[in-house]
Formats: structure tokens, C-alpha cells, sequence
């Protein structure tokens, strides 16, 4: 099981993301702190040379100042370091003159070290430069096939995170889409098998499907055959690729108009929600039989079918990935998703008034808080929030047909 640093990372908007990729910036000690550490450094070794009465033996330890620049620093602060470490040598050496064969080795030395060094930081700063570019082509990539939250229909109004956390997978396998459509407003959460690059074929179909059958599909299960057909698609040329095939555990939402104060939801083996209603305890949505991911359908007789759900006005479904619900703490205990929820949105808790991003928000850090530094996997959690008629009132101007 591959361990993830717990430490939220800041999700970049497009506009960043651009920035970044055309012009990525490795990090580097800032020059105040630079020079803090060099000096410091520099008089700690002269105040014990001039305690041991042994100045240029303990002088040759500067030789580690190129070194931790390289490792650390820019080039030129490299440069710098490198320059410091071979004049302090040679002013050493000059208080005592005279011919000292070990005198002689430590400069050449420091001099050997402090030109490798230099050659070292440009290396990695190159490969840092890289891999930044990748990342940030990745970030860019990422944000343009979300979609971008929140997002305000007049049926409801969707918020959340999404956290691609393992950065060296570049992309996440999670997956999540809205689209406000003439038959309501249909949400999508998915969680593609696999991670990285070889996933992202998968999610383009699973998304590019949803995007186009949620708006010419009447029913919920026509939009899930639908998405059905894109997975089923994508993995017979990755047969003929010699790629590996993958299936997606989805949840398809389709929220009914205001006035049925309910939903109907299609289960591709994802987990259920959790639906948050003032002053009720949070509960799970009952959907009743689960059926298979998406990929999957072949293997089984059952058709799939829509669950009608209770949602009413002033109400918040809350729908995630495993990211949230399978993270385990050091002992390998599982986050009690059920439990942390109803004591975040109690009228205690620290989400008591979240109805949105913010609740989303809250079970994350609550959930980095259990699991740290032990965070295995990606995060995706979207809150639903039924608005009411007041609500749909300024959302949906006068004469304006109604979702």
C-alpha cells in the first residue's frame, strides 16, 4: 500500500496552471535564508577551529557548503556557496604560511567539490524544471476535463474537492461531471480502476459520454447505458493496443423537479451517500441493489435500475470516493465516514451551518487529521444542495423555463 504525505496541496485554477507550465520554478532557499545558513555555518566552524586551536583542519568542513547548496539552492547561490567555502579555505591556510601537503589537499578539495557541486545543482534543477512542466501540463490537462465547481442550477446548487494526491501518478482516477440538461440536473462521480496516464483513456470516455448522453437521454438508465457503451468502446482498442482493460465504479444523480422533493439514482457499484438534513442526523440513501461498474454489464443477466430517493428542499446529498471512506490511520482503522459526519454537521460540530464546499472541506481535513501521514488515495467529494423555492426563485429569472 503506497503511503501519501498528508499535507493538503492548494488546487491550482487554469490560469495558474498555464503560468506554471510555461514558466515552472523549482523550489529553492529563499537569499535571506540562504545567507542565514551560510554565515551561521561559516562562524560556527571558525569559533570551533578557534577553540581546538586547529583552524585549518576544522576549516575543511566548509567543503560542505557547495554540497547542501547543490542540493538545496539555486545555482548561483550554488556558486556562491562554492566560492565562500574555497576563498575561506585559502585565507585559513594563508594565516599560516608555509607548505602543508594536507593544507594543499583540503583546498584541492574544495575546489573539486565546490565545481561539482555547481555542475550537481544545474542537473537537478534541470530535472526539477521537468518534472514541474509535467506536473503542470497534468494540473492544466486536469482542470479543463472537470468540471469546474460550484455550479448553480436551478434545481440545486453542487460544490466539493477533488484531490489528485499521488503526485507521481501525475493524474487521479477520480472522476466527477455535472450538467444542467432540459430532464434536470444530472451529476456523475466515478472512481476509474488503476491510476495514472494508462486511466486517463478511460476517464475521456466515461466523461466525454456523460457530457454528450446527458442531455439526449430521457431516462437515467439510457444515460448509464450510455456511459456503459463509452467503457465497453475504449477497452476493445485498448485490447488491440495491448493496454490493459479497466472498469469505473459510478454514481449517476438525476435530480427531480423541486416540487417531488426527490431523486433518481443509478448505483455502477460506487458507494452510496449520505443525505444531511437540519435538525435529522445524517443517513445513508437506501438505493437498494447495487449493480455492476461500468465495463462490467456483460458479465451479468440483471439490467440496471433507478432508485427513487428522498431529497427534499434545504437538504444536502453528499456523494465521495474511497479516498474519504477507505483511508486508515496507523493501526489500519478505517475512517467512520457515518459517524465522523453526523458529529461534523451536529449541532456541536465544526461544520454545524456547512451546506456545501465548506462540509466537503471539513470531512477532508477531518479525514487528514485521522489518517495522518497515512493518506493512500485520491479524493473526490461533491455536495448536492437542494435549494429552495425561494432559492430557485433568484436562480431561474422570470420567464425562464423550469428545471
Amino acid at each position: 500500500m503506497e503511503q501519501q504525505q498528508a499535507g493538503p496541496r492548494p488546487q491550482q485554477s487554469p490560469d495558474q496552471a498555464q503560468r506554471a507550465l510555461e514558466h515552472p520554478q523549482p523550489k529553492a532557499l529563499s537569499t535571506p535564508a540562504f545567507l542565514a545558513w551560510v554565515l551561521g555555518l561559516t562562524l560556527l566552524i571558525f569559533v570551533l577551529s578557534y577553540l581546538a586551536g586547529s583552524e585549518t583542519r576544522l576549516v575543511g568542513l566548509l567543503i560542505f557548503l557547495p554540497a547542501i547548496a547543490a542540493s538545496v539552492g539555486t545555482v548561483r547561490q550554488t556558486q556562491a556557496a562554492s566560492a565562500w567555502a574555497t576563498a575561506g579555505g585559502a585565507i585559513s591556510v594563508a594565516r599560516d604560511p608555509g607548505y602543508h601537503l594536507d593544507d594543499a589537499i583540503t583546498l584541492a578539495l574544495t575546489l573539486l567539490f565546490a565545481v561539482l557541486a555547481v555542475f550537481g545543482a544545474r542537473w537537478r534543477i534541470a530535472r526539477d524544471t521537468e518534472l514541474l512542466r509535467l506536473r503542470s501540463t497534468a494540473a492544466v490537462i486536469q482542470q479543463h476535463i472537470l468540471h469546474p465547481l460550484p455550479e448553480l442550477t436551478s434545481q440545486v446548487r453542487v460544490d466539493g474537492i477533488f484531490e489528485p494526491l499521488q503526485e507521481d501518478k501525475l493524474f487521479g482516477g477520480d472522476i466527477y461531471d455535472v450538467a444542467d440538461t432540459p430532464h434536470g440536473t444530472r451529476v456523475l462521480i466515478g472512481d476509474v480502476q488503476g491510476k495514472g496516464l494508462s486511466a486517463v483513456g478511460v476517464a475521456f470516455a466515461v466523461l466525454g459520454g456523460f457530457r454528450e448522453a446527458a442531455h439526449r437521454e430521457p431516462t437515467l438508465t439510457g444515460l448509464v447505458d450510455a456511459l456503459e457503451t463509452s467503457v465497453v468502446r475504449h477497452n476493445a482498442y485498448a485490447r488491440q493496443s495491448g493496454e490493459p482493460e479497466r472498469f469505473v465504479t459510478a454514481l449517476v444523480v438525476s435530480v427531480d423537479p423541486l416540487d417531488r422533493g426527490t431523486a433518481q439514482v443509478v448505483n455502477c457499484g460506487h458507494l452510496a451517500p449520505f443525505l444531511v438534513r437540519a435538525p435529522l442526523p445524517p443517513d445513508t440513501v437506501q438505493l437498494g441493489a447495487t449493480g455492476v461498474p461500468l465495463g462490467l454489464a456483460s458479465l451479468v443477466r440483471e439490467e440496471r435500475s433507478a432508485a427513487g430517493v428522498c431529497f427534499p428542499p434545504d437538504s444536502t446529498m453528499l456523494l465521495y470516493t474511497d479516498g474519504l471512506s477507505e483511508a486508515r490511520d496507523g493501526n489500519g482503522a478505517f475512517y467512520p465516514l457515518a459517524e465522523r459526519l453526523a458529529a461534523l454537521v451536529g449541532p456541536t460540530g465544526a461544520a454545524a451551518d456547512a451546506t456545501g464546499g465548506e462540509l466537503a472541506r471539513a470531512l477532508r481535513d477531518d479525514m487528514r487529521a485521522f489518517s495522518h501521514p497515512y493518506q493512500q488515495d485520491d479524493l473526490a467529494v461533491l455536495t448536492l444542495r437542494r435549494i429552495s423555492p425561494a432559492d430557485r426563485a433568484r436562480a431561474v429569472p422570470p420567464g425562464a423555463p423550469a428545471g
